[in-house]
């Protein structure tokens, strides 16, 4: 007998995933929009305590709309390339909700520009929210877990561009590169603490950071209208689409869940089929 499927498949035991993080506390830095929101919304949904952090003001109408929608959520200003910032984002998480058992390093920036207009200041700032950022977070998460000694899970975002760097953002590239390679060191220092430590590659996500490359790269390749480079570069994604922040956070889901207790030191890509590596 054929059975029928929905689509996606982690709608099919809701009421399962409902209780899946019940009295887990997640960290989701730039959890205010686009990817990291998907992502803090999933935990949310699936009963995890919430703690957004962002260095935009947006935070915290971001923990109010989870919060409305009957989700437990606190947003704290930070700054990831701040050490002191970061440490007390983790101090709030601890705080309110007791441990920090889920931490996803989000936060991320990007330019386009050729090489010989590159600034200095632009190159340090990517690489100080990029890598450093996702570094002292992690530092940060791993101090508290290993202190509880009840494990935890680092969930690190890199970018298509850890796998294939592209034309105009070497800094981009470079700093989502170390992201992978802090990831796998990470992962093999934490293994025995009950730790994973894991990173994943989106690609092309409907997001307001594709939206600035579409229109910064569209100008510098050519006379691309809004939309018309992205939907170029779609048409080579073997699925056909763009993704959707939803299709990050389900991994990341997870990547968090006692499903993927033996998984760690990975970088897998969410990108439709668009690299497969």
């Amino acid at each position: 007998m054929c059975r029928s499927w929905s689509w996606p498949p982690h709608e099919i035991n809701r009421e399962i995933l409902m209780k899946r993080f019940s009295g887990k506390t997640a960290v989701v830095t730039g959890g205010n929009k686009g990817i990291g929101f998907a992502i803090a919304k999933r935990f949310s949904q699936e009963g995890a305590n919430l703690v957004l952090g962002s260095v935009e003001d947006s935070v915290a109408q971001a923990a109010d709309t989870l919060r409305n929608a009957g989700g437990t959520a606190i947003a704290v200003q930070c700054d990831v390339s701040d050490k002191a910032a970061v440490s007390e984002l983790y101090d709030r998480a601890t705080e309110e909700f007791g441990s920090v058992d889920i931490s996803v390093q989000n936060a991320g920036i990007i330019t386009i520009a050729k090489i010989e207009d590159l600034t200095e200041a632009e190159w340090d700032a990517t690489m100080a929210v990029n890598t450093k950022g996702v570094f002292l977070c992690c530092q940060e998460a791993i101090r508290r877990m290993r202190k509880s000694g009840n494990g935890g899970r680092l969930i690190n975002l890199a970018s298509g561009q850890a796998r294939d760097g592209f034309i105009y953002t070497p800094h981009y590239a470079a700093s989502k590169f170390g992201v992978m390679g802090l990831t796998q060191s990470l992962a093999k220092e934490v293994a025995l603490d009950n730790i994973t430590v894991n990173a994943i590659c989106p690609g092309i996500i409907k997001t307001d950071m594709w939206d600035y490359n579409d229109r910064v790269w569209g100008e510098m390749l050519g006379d691309f209208g809004p939309g018309e480079l992205m939907a170029s570069w779609v048409e080579n994604i073997p699925m056909k689409r763009a993704g959707e922040g939803k299709d990050v956070a389900a991994l990341i889901a997870f990547l968090a869940s006692e499903d993927a207790d033996y998984i760690t030191g990975q970088t897998i890509n969410v990108d439709g089929g668009l690299i497969m590596s």
